[in-house]
């Protein structure tokens, strides 16, 4: 932050002196007119605004310095000049040293002497690699997030949503995001809270739905040939890279189709049902679960995979990332369910919201699990 003189030209804000010998914010304003007096605080809630925007600043350097592999490349450099690092990445120069000079601002880059400079070592492991610890990968949603504004802004004074083809990119981004955690966690931690290990390898009926580009699906069927794996999904462009993945791998146990899931007509198919991340965006959420719980067979588990948040906003305040689920939301997950005449749920549905709906599907038994290390996600596995 800058002096108090550089915030308040910043935000319009000065100080007045009070009845009471102290002073108070006042908004600037045109000679001769008489000075408005501000509520107590709003130095601070201006304050307050332009970290938020500064931070935002920041996430998209982090998205560029992601996506171009600057980031990764630091990440495995010693303390270099831009000219080295640009040379070592295979980028522009000039590009590079704004967005390093910039990640220096928030303390991400160091300094490492005469025009050298690195990433923090605390930052390595959660801005490079390939795994689930990697948070940068998530600023590329912020990127996404720009380039559609302008359309949700319109549907926000109308009305309406957007579709899933007014996402450039966007399954590609949501495929790595979820083959970060399920080829970290997927068999050795997700699927055993479901209890139904032993039975996968005896071999067990499973259906996967909303399942994108079905990595998930590829990795339970390699892992549990003895069991037969259907994923469902409306999106011909994540149905074919699913399909094309599975040939790859040589799996005769998985199959992909196109379909609704809110029409699934299958009564009694399926010994274990899953869904990662795939039901708040549906546009007929309730619907959906509804298809499930009739398609499982008696003694059959739902294991639905979702983001952990409060059905009670207020709540979400003492969520860290809070503001960015929303934001998701309202660009996004609400907006495409909108968009298809739906129920707009949102991606902040929350966890009680959650229980209720799954109860009024006809499930009996609905059981709240946690992952270590997966704060973002709700495990809830449920049964008639």
């Amino acid at each position: 932050m800058g002096t108090t003189a550089d915030l308040d030209r910043a935000t319009g804000l000065g100080q007045t002196n009070e009845p009471d010998g102290t002073t108070g914010p006042v908004r600037a304003h045109a000679p001769g007119q008489p000075a408005e007096q501000e509520p107590e605080g709003t130095d601070l809630a201006a304050e307050h605004l332009l970290r938020i925007i500064n931070d935002a600043g920041a996430g998209i350097l982090l998205s560029i310095g992601y996506q171009s592999g600057l980031l990764d490349t630091m990440g495995a450099l010693p303390p270099a000049s831009t000219q080295q690092i640009a040379d070592a990445a295979g980028l522009d120069e000039r590009y590079v040293r704004e967005i390093v000079h910039g990640l220096l601002s928030t303390g991400i880059v160091e300094a490492a002497g005469e025009g050298a400079f690195s990433l923090g070592p605390a930052y390595v492991p959660v801005v490079t690699g390939p795994g689930v610890d990697n948070l940068a990968r998530m600023t590329r949603y912020l990127t996404l997030m720009g380039e559609v504004t302008p359309k949700v802004v319109e549907a926000v004074r109308h009305g309406g949503g957007l579709g899933y083809e007014d996402y450039p990119g966007f399954h590609r981004i949501q495929a790595e995001e979820s083959a970060a955690v399920n080829d970290a966690s997927l068999l050795s931690e997700i699927i055993p809270l479901t209890g139904e290990v032993g039975r996968l390898e005896a071999g067990i009926d499973v259906a996967d739905i909303g399942c994108g580009q079905g990595h998930a699906v590829s990795l339970l069927a390699r892992a549990f040939p003895a069991s037969r794996f259907v994923g469902l999904d409306f999106s011909p462009e994540a149905i074919g890279e699913a399909r094309a993945e599975a040939a790859a791998w040589g799996l005769g146990n998985a199959k992909f189709e196109l379909a609704d899931v809110a029409e699934l007509s299958d009564e009694s198919a399926f010994d274990l049902v899953t869904a990662f991340d795939a039901i708040h965006d549906q546009a007929r959420p309730a619907d959906v679960l509804a298809a499930v719980r009739r398609a499982l067979r008696p003694g059959g588990t739902f294991l639905m995979v979702d983001i952990r948040a409060s059905s009670v906003p207020a709540e979400n305040a003492e969520l860290p990332w809070a503001a960015f689920l929303y934001a998701i939301s309202t660009v996004h997950c609400m907006s495409v369910s909108l968009g298809q005449g739906g129920a707009g749920l949102g991606t902040v549905w929350g966890v009680q919201r959650a229980e209720r709906m799954l109860r009024e599907a006809g499930f009996g038994d609905v059981e709240l699990k946690d992952l270590d290390g997966d704060p973002f996600n709700a495990y809830v596995v449920a049964r008639p």
